[in-house]
């Protein structure tokens, strides 16, 4: 039964991350699949960048959902009914994140067409580390603000958070997170690789903010 509980969970945190988001709000209220427009993907950004401000905040909210929920509940789920020790949950957590975040990316309901992970990244690590994931979300503000680039606001702030686990301060007590944080941000980047090749060209959009022309 104990295996039968973490295959259970395992398998629910795939189907909770394969919810395609960008995709049902499209399609529901817009008659739009947003993979067909903008940047082809069905995430935050790209229903911010296709639908508008409602639509896309709506995106962000639920994706990061799927992550923290995956990361957070079902791992508590599982101690509580007695199927893993609670010295074991955090790597559940991440287990069980990471699965969330593979079905976001590549989701069963939508043909394993989805989008990038940053937003189910970010709620699986709110569940992890919430401290260190505060300082990155500071990271993010400060790149998007200064370059107005999403994806590239992404990348450093993926990696920010895998290089300020290095340091004493936000060191995990767990050593093995530090390598899950650098293979969380090799993942950003290898999704983003498209969007490095259009910052390189010069092609990149970028965010309008009220004060940018």
């Amino acid at each position: 039964m104990t295996y039968a509980y973490i295959a259970l969970a395992l398998v629910l945190a795939y189907l909770l991350g394969s919810i395609p988001t960008a995709l049902w709000v499209g399609r529901r209220f817009f008659d739009i699949d947003v993979r067909e427009h903008g940047s082809g993907n069905a995430g935050a950004t790209n229903t911010f960048r296709v639908l508008g401000k409602k639509p896309g905040s709506f995106v962000l909210l639920v994706d990061a959902l799927k992550g923290f929920v995956a990361a957070y509940f079902l791992p508590m789920w599982l101690v509580n009914a007695g199927a893993i020790p609670a010295e074991h949950e955090v790597y559940y957590r991440l287990a069980c994140g990471v699965l969330a975040v593979i079905g976001h990316i590549y989701p069963v309901f939508a043909q394993f067409r989805g989008g990038k992970g940053v937003a189910t990244i970010l709620g699986m690590m709110l569940g992890v580390a919430p401290a260190t994931v505060g300082v990155c979300l500071l990271v993010f503000l400060a790149v998007l603000l200064t370059t107005r680039y999403v994806s590239l606001s992404s990348m450093t702030a993926g990696v920010a958070f895998a290089l300020l686990q290095l340091t004493p301060w936000f060191a995990p007590p767990q050593p093995f997170l530090i390598g899950v944080g650098f293979v969380l941000a090799a993942l950003l980047i290898y999704t983003h690789r498209a969007n490095i090749g259009r910052l390189r060209a010069g092609t990149e959009s970028r965010v309008p903010l009220p004060w940018a022309k």
